[in-house]
């Protein structure tokens, strides 16, 4: 019995000592023990702490774009606290890298991806065209403004490749609550569908054996459009509010689109398309708490797509830009917008064909406006009167207003603006006084007047706005032809005024201040006085010996 114990005892001795030597030997050789995990480094603490812990410090940092360089975890921790970005490269948007790397994006600008700017050759320099962000290259050919819209036209996106990104873009983004994007569908072949959608209806109206000239002379062309419902207004157009009604002659589906998917579609094609198709009109549908929209090449037809967009608030709309492009929306597309754009409070309008409907529409719908920025080119006679439709308006801007309005009707039926607070006129020509005065006439209680750059703003204009009784703010900045005696019977006719900024009016002279005036500067809450470039050069230089005629930099030996 002792010595089978003794035994026994000697052989769990043997055994233990050979576990322990292959405990020791383990991981000495190929084999690598997937428990076993190095201990982190002495100095790198964040190693410890989880992604929650690191996330909270990452938002109390400033904002610094190199993350990336430190790891991928704070690559990727980053990325989720991202919440807006500007995209230069189509390429990731289209390949979804963007939704990988992005994930909580709420503000997304693709206005620099929809033009693809072709690499400068090696031998020349390239030449680049700027206006408001866009940038473009130019070719050397490109001298006059078909070219060069020519030339732009072929840098930007194809149609298809816009629709697959922002439909990939509306996706993965729910809640995008900010948007810029250029409409490059409409820009390429807006102009080229219309000329073919002209042309066809001409033939059809030839083969038509039911339209007769007796009928045309009786008027009834309009009736029998509608009776057919071939979606023409009266001179045969394709009309944009009934775009989706129409089909393509030929097309082979049941819907008038292509039987094959793979074939490119035309221009026709695109303008008929059905909305529920294009890209814009999928973000308006998935993305419901949109509230802010910069559109580029805008077109009544992009308003008609992206009019699911209840909860817009913020629109910024830019048509037609000289010597850039050429793509414009109407009254139409206003219309459109008004009604369903309920609640939008900030709009602004540039470079489109609207009148008297337009605003006046959109003064009956969206009642909670209170900024509206209009740049006049291409706007129509009378568009002033309908300012008075505005209730809730507070600020009015007006910028690169070559002509306010050439006709705007009696004074004596002009409306009022009974909110108005601020006038803003920049770059704005004043020579045209009857639209100045008009504008004045529904503005009349304004609070706030300020002219920057203004050209044919002189003391006989400026003299319009006396009626203006409630003004507490005067601005003028650039305004040359003012003079001195012009501002003085301004300021006095203004009792209210309290705040007042004249800045680069080479017209006025201190030294032609009347005694009157200067005490009323002395009532101001407000007051900023350089009117003279000149002086305020030498005011500058005062004491540093430049300007001096043979100064101490030019002494003679």
């Amino acid at each position: 019995m002792v010595e089978g114990g003794v035994g026994r005892e000697w052989e769990s001795e043997v055994g233990e000592k050979r576990e322990r030597g292959a405990m020791r030997s383990k991981g000495l050789g190929n084999k690598i023990d997937d428990s076993w995990k190095p201990p982190p480094p002495v100095g790198d603490v964040f190693c410890q702490l989880n992604d929650e812990v690191l996330l909270n410090i990452l938002r109390r940092l400033s904002p610094a774009p190199h993350y990336a360089l430190v790891c991928k975890r704070w690559m990727r921790l980053h990325g989720t606290l991202r919440q807006s970005i500007r995209v230069q490269d189509w390429s990731f948007l289209e390949s979804g890298r963007i939704c990988a790397r992005f994930p909580n994006l709420t503000d997304v600008d693709l206005s620099l991806a929809c033009i693809v700017t072709p690499q400068a050759s090696k031998g020349g320099s390239a030449i680049l065209l700027t206006h408001q962000g866009l940038t473009v290259q130019l070719n050397y050919d490109a001298v006059d403004p078909s070219s060069i819209e020519r030339c732009i036209e072929e840098q930007q996106l194809s149609p298809a490749k816009l629709d697959r990104g922002l439909k990939l873009l509306a996706d993965a983004y729910p809640g995008l609550q900010r948007l810029c994007v250029v409409d490059v569908r409409r820009g390429n072949y807006f102009g080229r569908a219309r000329t073919m959608s002209r042309s066809l209806t001409k033939q059809k109206s030839m083969k038509t054996p039911t339209r007769t000239p007796e009928s045309d002379k009786k008027g009834s062309d309009k009736k029998g459009s509608e009776k057919m419902g071939d979606g023409k207004d009266e001179k045969g157009d394709a009309s944009p509010l009934d775009l989706k009604n129409l089909t393509l002659g030929g097309g082979g589906g049941k819907d008038g689109t292509m039987d094959s998917p793979a074939t490119p579609k035309t221009g026709i094609q695109f303008l008929t398309m059905k909305t529920e198709e294009t890209g814009i009109a999928s973000i308006a549908k998935n993305c419901k708490v949109l509230q802010e929209l910069d559109l580029y090449q805008c077109t009544d037809e992009t308003l008609r797509a992206i009019a699911a967009c209840e909860n817009l608030q913020i629109v910024r709309l830019i048509g037609s830009v000289t010597g850039f492009y050429h793509c414009t929306f109407t009254d139409i597309g206003l219309t459109i917008m008004s009604h369903t754009f309920r609640r939008l409070v900030r709009l602004e309008l540039s470079g489109c064909e609207a009148s008297y409907e337009g605003i006046s529409a959109i003064g009956k719908c969206c009642v909670m406006l209170e900024e509206l920025t209009i740049s006049n080119k291409g706007f129509y006679e009378g568009w002033v009167a309908a300012l008075s439709f505005l209730d809730c308006l507070k600020t009015l801007r007006l910028e690169g207003c070559k002509q306010i309005d050439r006709n705007p009707g009696s004074l004596a039926h002009m409306g009022k603006c009974s909110a108005i607070e601020r006038l803003h006129l920049e770059r704005c020509d004043l020579r045209d006084r009857a639209g100045f005065a008009a504008l004045l006439s529904v503005c009349s209680v304004v609070k706030e007047l300020e002219f920057k750059d203004c050209w044919g703003l002189d003391d006989d204009t400026l003299a319009l706005t006396v009626p203006c009784r409630r003004v507490r703010l005067l601005s003028l900045e650039g305004c040359s032809l003012i003079t001195t005696a012009g501002v003085d019977s301004v300021v006095q006719s203004f009792k209210e005024l309290n705040r007042l900024r004249v800045t680069f009016c080479d017209n006025i002279r201190d030294s032609e201040l009347s005694p009157a005036l200067c005490d009323r500067f002395l009532t101001l809450k407000e007051f900023s006085w350089r009117p003279d470039t000149k002086s305020v050069l030498a005011a500058g230089l005062a004491g540093t010996g430049v300007g001096q005629k043979g100064g101490r930099f030019f002494r003679k030996s």
